[in-house]
């Protein structure tokens, strides 16, 4: 047995005695990376005193799982949440990706729990392999049981979207943001061109992050979708060259913009996104600025605000997909993201590492890390 299936096998059993038990616990005081949850795309809810974990995977099958903490630091698994089987599913648990149940995001409002995830869309007269929606369920308590609202997605803009996130504005206006994805969505640049003359790809497909308002019941979406984020056109641009690592590393013909979370400072917008290969180690996190809640944003000097360790001798790749926390006593702000590392292999993992906002509106995530850390409110 080599030493990288040891690992394996290890990483392995200490995850089934961990579910089993079902309290992922770790030492008073500290914490440290990753935590034993096995979610991709963790988004955690903070409500009466509690906290809720959802993501993609977690042991649920055609659907979603859920943990619970008091403290950021030991979890509790809640079991499984939502059901695509419920009697209002709209979705495809047959299709590709056992039917895509991907990216839940959860939030409380008029005193229910509201669940915005994606999922494949069972209506497909064209067979597409990508036909991913957005759908709403509700439930009285954020362990579920989450009912889909109606048997449809919230709406269909006529192509493939992912990775909802949800903006309650102080303005009273309630805002989603969304990923289109790559599928069938060749768009002309040069990155794109310089991939073609080197006779790497063809052709370049690109998602692009758009924002809507939605309807105080989520019964649909107001207006027509403002284009948010997408990634660089130029070659000089100064984000061309992060956003841009799977294609330059040779490793697919897609570049991702995705994974939006957006919250308010003061009187700036920040929305934090994810760009290249999800599947890969150069998937990273960046952020863009506006003052306005449908933009136009602007990318941060800064980015990618968080990304692999190993070229300065960590052991962490494929950090993104992140949310944003706050600590018990509401003075530090969390970035919650899910990566991988050297032990846990292609299985993705979830961090938790301290973030915040500089003087100047700078947003810097102090991370990854994988040594031990004072505890959420701790300091």
């Amino acid at each position: 047995m080599t030493q990288a299936t040891k690992i394996s096998v290890a990483s392995l059993l200490l995850t089934l005695v961990l579910h089993t038990t079902g309290l992922f616990a770790q030492s008073g005081g500290t914490y440290q990376n990753p935590l034993r949850v096995t979610f991709g795309d963790p988004y955690v809810l903070q409500t009466k005193g509690r906290y809720y974990m959802y993501g993609t995977g977690g042991g649920a099958k055609n659907g979603f799982a859920a943990y619970s903490s008091a403290d950021l630091v030991n979890w509790k698994d809640e079991g499984q949440v939502f059901y695509a089987s419920n009697h209002h599913g709209w979705s495809d648990s047959t299709a590709a990706w056992d039917g895509a149940y991907w990216a839940p995001e959860v939030y409380e409002y008029n005193g229910k729990f509201y669940m915005f995830y994606s999922a494949q869309w069972k209506q497909n007269p064209n067979n597409e392999l990508e036909n991913f929606r957005i759908g709403v369920a509700v439930a009285d308590s954020p362990t579920g049981p989450f009912i889909d609202l109606t048997n449809k997605p919230v709406f269909d803009p006529g192509y493939p979207v992912i990775d909802a996130n949800v903006l309650f504005d102080k303005s009273g206006k309630i805002y989603l943001y969304y990923s289109r994805c790559c599928y069938k969505h060749s768009v002309e640049s040069e990155v794109a061109a310089w991939a073609k003359q080197k006779g790497w790809f063809d052709t370049i497909e690109e998602s692009w992050v758009y924002g809507v308002e939605l309807k105080p019941d989520f019964s649909g979406v107001i207006g027509e979708p403002v284009l948010q984020l997408r990634p660089p056109v130029k070659m000089d641009d100064k984000q061309a060259d992060w956003e841009s690592r799977s294609v330059t590393s040779k490793e697919v013909n897609r570049r991702w913009t995705e994974g939006s979370v957006i919250f308010k400072k003061g009187d700036t917008y920040y929305m934090m996104y994810s760009a290249n290969y999800f599947g890969g180690k150069n998937y990273a996190v960046g952020y863009a600025t506006s003052k306005s809640p449908l933009g136009p944003f602007t990318k941060a000097t800064n980015n990618p605000v968080l990304q692999k360790d190993t070229e300065n001798g960590g052991v962490v790749t494929g950090t993104g997909h992140n949310s944003v926390t706050y600590s018990p006593d509401g003075k530090e702000m969390f970035c919650v993201y899910h990566a991988r590392t050297l032990a846990t292999g292609e299985e993705r993992v979830v961090f938790i590492d301290r973030m915040k906002i500089l003087n100047n509106g700078t947003l810097v995530v102090d991370g990854p890390t994988t040594i031990p850390q004072t505890a959420p409110g701790s300091r």
